[in-house]
């Protein structure tokens, strides 16, 4: 007797891939540099630093206030950022057009879903909750999820093996270069989304591209057919 293929499992990277968080992140960024006595930063400056976690965010917009952020912690930085920005994440940020018909489509063919970010699980959580995202997603790995995160394959791998599925019949679409070398990593096609908060030179070794969400589960059904 043939044993059934697990089903597909279709992976995503949350802030600039599912949803348009720039305005939520970038206003707690300048609440923080306000209450550090540092000049507000308006959200095309903070769009590059986002994708390799919180602390970084916060170390990036530290260094981008100059000698005038000198001596502050950025530890105690970051506990700050993650305290006001929880309470504050879903009060501008909302999924990107078409998101959801798209989830819609996967679910209808067949297709597993989950979310592997680099924001933390509870966060990840909470926003998918609130913005009635997170009935369609089987598993959430966030980046205090296993011992590692993206770029380090283990965490897209963890986020499969949580969501009891099969390396061999997942996909990864993400907006940053960590999101393709992750999935390059584990051997495991990347769709590139260029509608996100990625730089045009981070798709490269994508095994694909596209400029809407729409189109993604097309090119997922090309990638892993049933």
């Amino acid at each position: 007797m043939m044993t059934a293929s697990p089903p597909r499992l279709a992976v995503f990277d949350m802030d600039g891939t599912l949803i348009d968080s720039l305005p939520d992140l970038a206003a707690c960024a300048s609440r923080l540099l306000v209450h550090y006595s540092l000049p507000p930063i308006t959200p095309d400056l903070v769009r590059p630093m986002i994708g390799d976690g919180v602390a970084v965010l916060v170390r990036r917009l530290l260094a981008h206030a100059g000698p005038s952020a000198a001596g502050i912690d950025a530890t105690e930085a970051t506990t700050r950022y993650m305290a006001d920005y929880t309470p504050h994440s879903t009060d501008l940020s909302r999924p990107f057009p078409g998101t959801e018909a798209v989830l819609e489509s996967l679910r209808a063919d067949g297709w597993h879903m989950a979310v592997c970010t680099n924001k933390p699980v509870a966060a990840a959580r909470h926003i998918l909750q609130v913005l009635d995202l997170e009935k369609w997603f089987v598993a959430v790995g966030g980046g205090d999820s296993f011992s590692a995160r993206k770029p380090d394959p283990c965490h897209l791998l963890g986020t499969i093996e949580l969501a009891g599925g099969d390396p061999r019949r997942a996909i990864m679409t993400g907006d940053h270069r960590n999101d393709v070398a992750c999935a390059m990593a584990a051997h495991i096609p990347a769709i590139f989304a260029r509608w996100g908060y990625g730089r045009p030179e981070m798709e490269a070794g994508a095994t694909v591209g596209t400029d809407s969400i729409a189109e993604v589960a097309r090119l997922a059904g090309e990638l892993i057919p049933a």
